[in-house]
Parts: C-alpha cells; sequence; structure tokens
C-alpha cells in the first residue's frame, strides 16, 4: 500500500523524523526556514499530511484553493490559533495537537522567568558581561523574594496546575486563579488554591501574574492597560501562553512607568519580531519562546504527533483531535 505523503514544516529532531520515515513519505524543511502562504496553498494540493507549528500560520485564505488533497494537520505543539480551525473543519481536514507532553517544561520555564524578573537576573548577568560590574554592595540590583507571596493564575488547566505545584509546594506561594470554567475542588485542593471569578478581582491581591490562558482572538489583549493599572506598583507579569493575550504598548508603558514592576515573557505578538521597546525596558526579561524547549520535550511532542498520524491513517479517531 502506498504511503501518505506527508509534509514536516520546520527541523524536527533527529530521533523523531527517523520515526516518521519508517511509516511515511516525508518531506522535510531542511533549511528549517518558515514557509510562506504560497508555500501552504502549494502544499494543500500536494500532500495528504500537513505537519506544521506555532510559527506557521494557516489562516483562511490559504485553503482556498482548488483541489486540496490534505487530510490532517498534525500540529506540533498544544496551541493552534496559528491555523484558522473552522475552514479546516468545513473542509473536513482534521487537526490534532500534543497536549500534556510539554506541561512540565513550560512550568518550568515560568518559575525560570519568575525568579529572573524578580531577582533582576537579566539586569545582573548583562552588567557582569559588560564588565560594569563594580563588586558586592547592600543597595545592589535588590530585588524581591518568591516565598510566600500571593500567584495570580489565568488559565487553570494541565500548565497551569503544574506551575501552582511548583509555586505553592517550592515557595509555599499563595495561589489564586482565574479561569473560564469551574475548577474541580479536588484538584484546587492539590495547591489550597482559590478560584476567583472575574480577572479584574485577582488582579489588586497579587503579587505575581502568570498567564496560561488560550492564545486566539477571543483572548486578544486580555491583558491591557485597565488590567495593568488594577494591579500592585510591585507586581510581576509572566507570559508563557501567547504574544497576543498581552497588549504590547500597554505593558511596555506599565514597565517604563512604574506601574509595574517587572516582566518575563517567552512569548510574543507576531514573533519573531516582537516590539522593540520591550529591548529599552531593563525590567522585561526576554526569552526566545523556550517553554518546551529541552530534548525530551520537543521528542515527546514529535512522538504524539506521529501517534495520532497512525490512528487517523489506520481510521481511528486521532486521541488529540480538537477539530
Amino acid at each position: 500500500m502506498k504511503k501518505p505523503k506527508i509534509l514536516v514544516t520546520r527541523k524536527w529532531p533527529e530521533k523523531v523524523e527517523t520515526k516518521l520515515s519508517e511509516s511515511y513519505d516525508v518531506t522535510f524543511n531542511n533549511n528549517d526556514i518558515a514557509l510562506n502562504t504560497n508555500d501552504f496553498c502549494e502544499a494543500l494540493k500536494k500532500y495528504d499530511a500537513i505537519l506544521p507549528t506555532v510559527t506557521d500560520k494557516m489562516p483562511k485564505k490559504i485553503f482556498e484553493v482548488a483541489n486540496i488533497r490534505t487530510q490532517i494537520l498534525g500540529n506540533y505543539g498544544v496551541g493552534y490559533a496559528h491555523i484558522d480551525i473552522s475552514t479546516a473543519k468545513s473542509l473536513g481536514i482534521t487537526v490534532t495537537n500534543t497536549p500534556d507532553v510539554l506541561s512540565d517544561c513550560t512550568a518550568d520555564i515560568t518559575l525560570t522567568l519568575m525568579l529572573m524578573a524578580a531577582r533582576r537576573a537579566g539586569e545582573g548577568e548583562r552588567e557582569v558581561r559588560a564588565s560594569k560590574w563594580e563588586g558586592w554592595r547592600p543597595t545592589h540590583l535588590v530585588g524581591t523574594k518568591l516565598t510566600g507571596k500571593t500567584l495570580g493564575i489565568i488559565g487553570f488547566g494541565r500548565i497551569g496546575q503544574e506551575v501552582a505545584k511548583r509555586a505553592h509546594h517550592g515557595f509555599g506561594m499563595k495561589i489564586l486563579v482565574q479561569n473560564r470554567s469551574s475548577i474541580d475542588p479536588s484538584i484546587l485542593s492539590q495547591t489550597n488554591a482559590v478560584q476567583i471569578n472575574k480577572i479584574d478581582d485577582l488582579l489588586p491581591d497579587i503579587d505575581f501574574l502568570s498567564l496560561h490562558c488560550p492564545g486566539g482572538e477571543e483572548n486578544r489583549d486580555l491583558i491591557g492597560s485597565a488590567e495593568l493599572q488594577l494591579m500592585k506598583k510591585e507586581a510581576i507579569l509572566i507570559n508563557t501562553a501567547r504574544g497576543e493575550v498581552v497588549n504590547d504598548p500597554a505593558l511596555i508603558y506599565a514597565l517604563k512607568n512604574n506601574i509595574i514592576n517587572a516582566a518575563g515573557l517567552d512569548v510574543y505578538n507576531e514573533e519573531p519580531n516582537l516590539n522593540k521597546e520591550y529591548l529599552d525596558c531593563p525590567n522585561a526579561i526576554l526569552l526566545p519562546h523556550l517553554g518546551s524547549a529541552t530534548n525530551e520535550t520537543r521528542e515527546a511532542m514529535g512522538f504524539r504527533v506521529i501517534k495520532n498520524l497512525n490512528e487517523f491513517f489506520s481510521g481511528k479517531v486521532p486521541e488529540d483531535k480538537v477539530s
């Protein structure tokens, strides 16, 4: 039987690419340069499956081509706001994602950003590298501690829950959460978390705010000027969700005008073209979307995509089908 034709849009871990090649007729993007709109239009006519990543924009217009061959989009990642899901569904194209496998590592990078922002690690590291460190002194780069502080979490799914565990059990932090649906009390009890119904009621009482809600238009600019004004001046914002969840001009203004203390960002609007004004904010920790960037997780993500493909092409409904 002829193997399904598969397009992998970016470079994947070697072990995963090898495994994928065993079962499928695979075309790899060996130069690892993001595909453009025309590339995707052509790919939809040529391949049985396309395996995109968060960097691959797949809006409605790319699906407006004749003779679409693609039957499944096996997304390499949890978030899929970069894909026009409703259009794909209307064309009978299945979309899958890779939940579960990156929760731990994304939670780890969240705590990394919290610690770096709280302890002004970015400023300190830049000072040492620039040979400007003048030695220890009592008032030098004084930050704040995590221990015993209050952490607000918006979006209490798998990743948000893992963040809460690390913060509560590791640093004794009090956990307040806001979620679009009611959370099982047994889950809240694991970290003594308290669910708050409205974001505006959450923000004034927290020392740290960590975002773990979905991206897309539904949550665009969820945190803007009004929300930042509700936060303490000492508060620190962390975003490892999606760039569009935060209004960039509002956050930049808040950072430059002491409306909040600091921010730690791993995601941005229009990646990799982040708003350059962030570079003028010494109180912003800026990471290049490293949330899932460990060997273990990136391989697990790829194997999860393969599992979904195997299920789909064997006539089953993939476990991770989102559309």
